[in-house]
C-alpha cells in the first residue's frame, strides 16, 4: 500500500496479518488536511495549514469478566511498518483468523468547492469582509475575533469481522466573537456556524449575517439591565440551540458513564419513565451535512438513529463496541475517536429533542413573568450529580406573554434529570447549535437541537433582587 489512503491503494489483505489476535482486532487508517485562520484587531494574527495521518491498531481481549483494550498508533499508513507495533500489542493474545474481507463500503464526500482549491487569500478576504461589516455597522465595538477552520479527512476501518469501510469528511467552521464596550461596561456575544460541506457552505450560510447578529446582541446588552436572580419559569427558544440537552442530559446517556457509575440518574432505568410522554430524544448521525454526521462510526459500525428516550421512556444508551459487550448487546454506531491516535469511546453525534405539537408563539404568550432564552452561552455540568450552570448569551424578560426588554449577565442552573422531567411544553419548531465536544481529552464535531420548550420552575442566576 502506498502513502495515499484511497480506494485504489487500500487493500484488505495488506493489513490482514495485523488482525490475527484477540477477541476483536481493528485497524483505523486516517489522513487529513487542516487549515486555520484567526483575525483580531482587523488583521490576520494566525495562519496555519498542514497534513496529518497514520494508523491506529486496537485489540480487544476478554479477561476476568472484563473487556481489555490494547491500543497503539504510528504516523504511517504502511502495513509493513505497522507490524512491529502489532506484534508488541498482541503479545500474549490468543491467535485468531480474521474472517474473509467483505466488499469495500466507500463513502466519498461530494462538494462543489473543495477547501484545498480555495486560496488562503480568498479565505482571509472573507474574514476581512466580516470584520468590516461589524465595525462599520455598529457602535461601541471594541473587539472582533474570527476563527476559521477547515478539515478534509479520509479514513478507513478494517477489522477481524472482515469489515472494510472507507469514508471522506470535509468540514467548514467559523466562530465569531464580538465584544462591545461603553462607560467601562463590556458585553460579548458569539455565533458559530459550521457544516459538513465544502467552501460553498459560506454561500449558503452567510457569515456576515451571523456576525451582525452577534454584534447587535453585544451592543444591545450594553443598555440592558442585569437579570434578576430568582426561581422562575424559563422558555428556551428553538434558536437557543441544544446546549442544554447535550450537556445536561446527553453525556449522562453515554453508556460508559452509566456503566462506570458517573451517571447514576439513568443507570438501571431502561424501560422506565424519565420525562413527559410527549418527549422523545434522538441521536442521529445520518442527518445530511450535519456537523456530527457520519456513514459509519470509528469502529466501522454503520450509523443509524438511536432513540434514547421515546415518549418519555428511557429506551437506550449510546454504545461503542466495549460498552455494548458489557451490556451483552450489539453496538449502535456511537464509537467515536478524535483521530488515529485515540481509542474510540461512546459519544454523541447529532442529539436533539424531537419537535412537539405546541405553537412556539403560544408557549411564550402563556408566560406571565419569566425568562425567554434565545441564545445559550457556555457552561459546565457534573455528570455524576446532573448539576449544571449555563450562561445566557441572549435573553429577554417576559411579562404577560410579551418580551419587555433584554437582560444581561444571566445564567440558568439546575439538575439535568429534574429539568428533563419538568418540561411541560414542546414546540413544533426546532433549532440547532454546533460545537466540538470534549471528553477524556478527545474532541469530536457535534450538533445538538431542540424545539421551543418551557420549564415551569428554574433557578436563574443574576443580580439579587433588592428587598423592599
Amino acid at each position: 500500500m502506498g502513502s495515499s489512503l484511497d480506494a485504489g491503494g487500500l487493500r484488505f489483505p495488506d493489513w490482514a496479518p495485523a488482525l490475527t489476535a484477540g477477541d476483536h482486532a481493528e485497524v483505523y487508517l486516517e489522513e487529513s488536511f487542516a487549515t486555520s485562520l484567526c483575525l483580531e484587531d482587523s488583521r490576520i494574527t494566525e495562519a496555519s495549514s498542514g497534513t496529518d495521518g497514520g494508523a491506529g491498531l486496537r485489540y480487544l481481549r476478554e479477561a476476568a469478566g472484563e473487556m481489555e483494550t490494547l491500543h497503539g498508533a504510528l504516523n504511517s499508513l504502511d502495513p509493513v511498518r505497522a507490524m512491529p507495533l502489532a506484534e508488541r500489542l498482541r503479545s500474549g493474545l490468543k491467535t485468531a483468523s480474521p474472517r474473509g474481507a467483505k466488499p469495500l463500503d466507500a463513502h466519498p464526500a461530494v462538494v462543489r468547492r473543495h477547501p484545498r482549491d480555495v486560496s488562503m487569500e480568498e479565505k482571509a478576504a472573507m474574514l476581512a469582509r466580516v470584520d468590516r461589516a461589524v465595525r462599520d455597522g455598529f457602535p461601541h465595538i471594541v473587539q472582533v475575533h474570527l476563527a476559521y477552520t477547515e478539515r478534509a479527512k479520509r479514513f478507513a476501518v478494517l477489522n477481524s469481522d472482515g469489515d472494510f469501510r472507507l469514508a471522506e469528511r470535509i468540514e467548514e467552521a467559523l466562530v465569531i466573537g464580538v465584544t462591545a464596550g461603553k462607560d467601562g461596561l463590556l458585553q460579548s456575544s458569539q455565533e458559530s456556524i459550521a457544516g459538513a460541506k465544502g467552501f460553498e457552505f459560506f454561500e449558503e450560510c452567510d457569515p456576515v449575517r451571523a456576525a451582525r447578529h452577534a454584534a447587535r446582541n453585544a451592543v444591545e446588552k450594553l443598555s440592558a439591565p442585569p437579570a434578576e436572580a430568582a426561581e422562575m419559569p424559563v422558555v428556551l427558544a428553538a434558536s437557543a440551540g441544544g446546549t442544554l440537552i447535550h450537556e445536561a442530559i446527553g453525556h449522562a446517556l453515554e453508556a460508559d458513564h452509566v456503566q462506570d457509575g458517573t451517571s447514576p440518574h439513568y443507570a438501571g432505568r431502561l424501560g422506565q419513565t424519565v420525562a413527559g410522554e410527549f418527549l422523545t430524544i434522538i441521536d442521529d448521525p445520518t442527518l445530511p451535512y450535519a456537523r456530527g454526521s457520519y456513514a459509519f462510526d470509528d469502529e466501522g459500525v454503520p450509523a443509524s438513529p438511536v432513540a434514547v428516550v421515546r415518549s418519555g421512556v428511557l429506551c437506550d444508551y449510546l454504545h461503542d463496541r466495549v460498552s455494548a459487550w458489557r451490556d451483552k448487546r450489539a453496538p449502535n454506531g456511537h464509537g467515536r475517536r478524535e483521530s488515529f491516535r485515540h481509542r474510540p469511546i461512546p459519544r454523541m453525534s447529532n442529539l436533539y429533542i424531537s419537535p412537539g405539537r405546541d405553537d412556539p408563539a403560544r408557549i411564550v404568550g402563556e408566560l406571565d413573568r419569566g425568562l425567554l432564552v434565545t441564545r445559550m452561552g457556555g457552561g459546565e455540568v457534573n455528570t455524576a450529580t446532573g448539576e449544571f450552570v449555563f450562561g445566557v448569551d441572549e435573553g429577554y424578560w417576559v411579562e404577560r406573554g410579551r418580551p419587555r426588554h433584554r437582560v444581561r449577565d444571566a445564567s440558568i442552573l439546575g439538575v439535568g434529570p429534574e429539568v428533563l422531567r419538568s418540561i411541560d411544553r414542546l414546540g413544533w419548531d426546532i433549532g440547532w447549535g454546533i460545537g466540538v465536544c470534549g471528553k477524556q481529552g478527545q474532541g469530536v464535531p457535534v450538533s445538538d437541537g431542540q424545539p421551543t420548550l418551557r420549564i415551569p420552575r428554574m433557578l436563574v442566576g443574576g443580580k439579587k433582587c433588592e428587598q423592599d
